[in-house]
C-alpha cells in the first residue's frame, strides 16, 4: 500500500484517524503501531516478522546499553545492535548482488537466493540505529516501553520512503505529544500538496522519460528530454512522498524536519546534496562520517572518508553496481569542487553555476537509472551526439509540445516561486478561511480522479 492509492486515501487513512483519535490517550500508541504493522503487511506480510524482530531485540539491547553504562558491556551491546541490523540488511538486500559480483570475477556458479527486499528496510534500519547509537552516546534516554519503541520504528507515515526520523528528533513526542486543529490542518495541507506532486507531476512527467528510453527512433533531443522528465519525475516523486509524510506525521502529532530544500536550485554540487534527501545526508554525517574522522587528520583520510561514505550512500540506494558508481561519481565531484572548483565557482555568474550543476546531476541521474554500463554509456551517448542519430526528429517535437505546459510547470514547481507566492497572496486574500479548503478539496479531487483513470503509478524509491 503507497499513500498514492485508492486503498490508503479512502479506507486505511480514515479509519486509522478515526480510531486514533477517539482512542484515549494510553491507547493512541498502540493504535499506531496496529495500524502500521497492519499497513505494512497489506504488502509483505511475511517481513513483518523481520521488523518486529528488529524492534525487540534492539530494544533489549538498548536497555543493556543503558544499564551497562560506561563498560564493556555496554559497547558489546551496542556493536550487536549494528551486527543484527545491518545483518539482516545486508542479507536480504545484498547477498544476491554478492553472489552475483563473486560469480562475476570468479567466473563461479554460486545459486542466487532470490530473496524478495524487504520494502522499506534501509529506512527503518537506519532509524533503529539512530536509536540505538544515540543510546549509546548519551544523547537521547532508554525507551523502556515496547510498544512505544516499536510504534516508532514501525509508524507508517516515514515507514516506506522516509524521511529517516530520528528517534532524538522525536523521542520527547512519543509519549507526550500534543494535537490541535491547526497542527492537524497544517497535515493536510502538506499532504495534499505532496499528492499533488507525485500523482499529477510525477506520475505524468514520468510517462516522458518512459518514451524516450523506449523509443525505437533516438534523438540528441529525446534524449535530453528524457534525462530532463526523469530529473523531475524522480524530484517530485521522492519530494512529494516526503511531503505526505511530514503530513501525516503532523496530523498525528509528530514533526518531522524536512527533506528536500529545492535542490535544483542549488549552484555546485556541495549544495545540491544539503538540499536533497537531507535526512539521509545527515544520518551518513553524523552517524559514519564524523565517526571516521570527517575532515579532521589528513588530507588522504578526508579523501578516504568522502569515499567510504559515498560509496556506502551509492549502495544504500540499491544492490546494483550502477548505484555504487553512481554514488562515487558524486565523491569525486564534491572532492574535485572542494580542492579545486569552489573558487573559480564563486567568480562566475549564478546562471552558468546553476547549468554547471544541472548538467551534472542529470548525468549522474542517467548512472542511477540505467542499471548497465551498456545502457548509460548509450544513453549518454545519445545525449553529447557521440552515436549515428539525429539531432531532432519528430518524435522529439511532439513530445515536447505535448508535454510543454507540464514541463514549465515542473521547471516553476522545483522552484521556490510558488511558495513565495503563497506567503505573499494568502494572507492578504480576504475570505481564505473559506478559500483554501476549497483549493485543497480541488487539488485532492483532481489527484483522485488520476488515480481512477490511469494504471501509471509507480514509485520510484520503493527498491531501496
Amino acid at each position: 500500500m503507497v499513500f498514492s492509492s485508492l486503498e490508503f486515501l479512502f479506507r486505511f487513512l480514515p479509519v486509522i484517524l478515526l480510531l486514533y483519535f477517539v482512542a484515549p490517550r494510553r491507547l493512541k500508541n498502540p493504535i499506531l503501531l496496529a495500524g502500521s504493522l497492519f499497513f505494512y503487511a497489506w504488502g509483505e506480510p511475511v517481513f513483518i516478522v523481520l521488523m518486529v524482530l528488529s524492534s525487540v531485540v534492539n530494544y533489549f539491547l538498548a536497555i543493556a546499553i543503558d544499564r551497562y553504562r560506561d563498560t564493556d558491556k555496554s559497547r558489546a551491546a551496542l556493536i550487536a545492535s549494528i551486527v543484527v541490523s545491518l545483518g539482516l540488511l545486508g542479507f536480504f538486500k545484498y547477498a544476491d548482488f554478492l553472489i552475483d559480483s563473486v560469480n562475476s570475477v570468479f567466473g563461479s556458479d554460486i545459486g542466487a537466493l532470490d530473496l524478495p527486499l524487504p520494502i522499506g528496510i534501509s529506512f527503518y534500519t537506519f532509524q533503529v540505529l539512530s536509536y540505538t547509537i544515540d543510546v549509546y552516546r548519551k544523547n537521547v534516554p532508554v525507551q523502556r516501553n515496547l510498544i512505544s519503541l516499536s510504534m516508532y520504528i514501525a509508524l507508517f507515515p516515514q515507514l516506506i520512503a522516509g524521511p529517516i526520523v530520528r528517534y532524538r528528533s522525536v523521542a520527547e513526542d512519543i509519549n507526550d505529544r500534543t494535537h490541535s486543529v491547526e497542527m492537524f490542518s497544517e497535515g493536510v495541507h502538506r499532504f495534499t500538496m505532496g499528492l499533488a506532486k507525485k500523482v499529477l507531476i510525477a506520475n505524468n512527467i514520468g510517462l516522458l522519460w518512459e518514451s524516450a528510453i523506449a523509443t525505437s527512433e533516438p534523438s540528441v533531443m529525446l534524449a535530453w528530454l528524457g534525462i530532463v522528465a526523469f530529473s523531475f519525475q524522480i524530484y517530485f516523486d521522492f519530494s512529494g512522498y516526503s511531503d505526505m509524510a511530514i503530513g501525516l506525521g503532523r496530523m498525528l502529532g509528530f514533526r518531522y524536519g524536512e527533506n528536500f530544500n529545492f535542490p535544483y536550485v542549488a549552484q555546485s554540487v556541495t549544495e545540491f546534496w544539503r538540499r536533497w534527501h537531507i535526512s539521509l545526508g545527515q544520518w551518513f554525517r553524523d552517524y559514519l562520517y564524523i565517526p571516521l574522522g570527517g575532515n579532521r587528520g589528513s588530507k588522504l583520510m578526508w579523501v578516504r572518508n568522502i569515499f567510504i561514505v559515498w560509496f556506502l550512500t551509492g549502495l544504500w540506494h540499491g544492490a546494483s553496481w550502477n548505484f555504487a558508481i553512481w554514488g562515487l561519481y558524486f565523491g569525486v565531484l564534491l572532492l574535485l569542487e572542494r580542492l579545486f572548483v569552489a573558487d573559480l565557482l564563486a567568480r562566475i555568474p549564478r546562471l552558468f553555476r546553476h547549468i554547471y550543476l544541472l548538467l551534472l546531476v542529470m548525468i549522474g541521474w542517467t548512472i542511477f537509472q540505467l542499471e548497465t554500463p551498456t545502457e548509460i554509456f548509450r544513453y549518454l551517448g545519445d545525449m553529447f551526439g557521440l552515436t549515428d542519430i539525429d539531432i531532432v526528429n519528430a518524435e522529439a517535437w511532439y513530445l515536447l509540445k505535448s508535454n510543454f505546459i507540464l514541463l514549465a510547470l515542473a521547471v516553476a514547481g522545483s522552484t521556490p516561486i510558488f511558495k513565495t507566492l503563497y506567503a505573499r497572496i494568502i494572507p492578504r486574500l480576504s475570505g481564505r478561511a473559506v478559500a483554501m479548503p476549497v483549493y485543497y478539496a480541488v487539488l485532492l479531487l483532481v489527484s483522485t480522479a488520476y488515480l481512477v483513470d490511469s494504471s501509471f503509478n509507480p514509485f520510484l524509491y520503493f527498491r531501496f
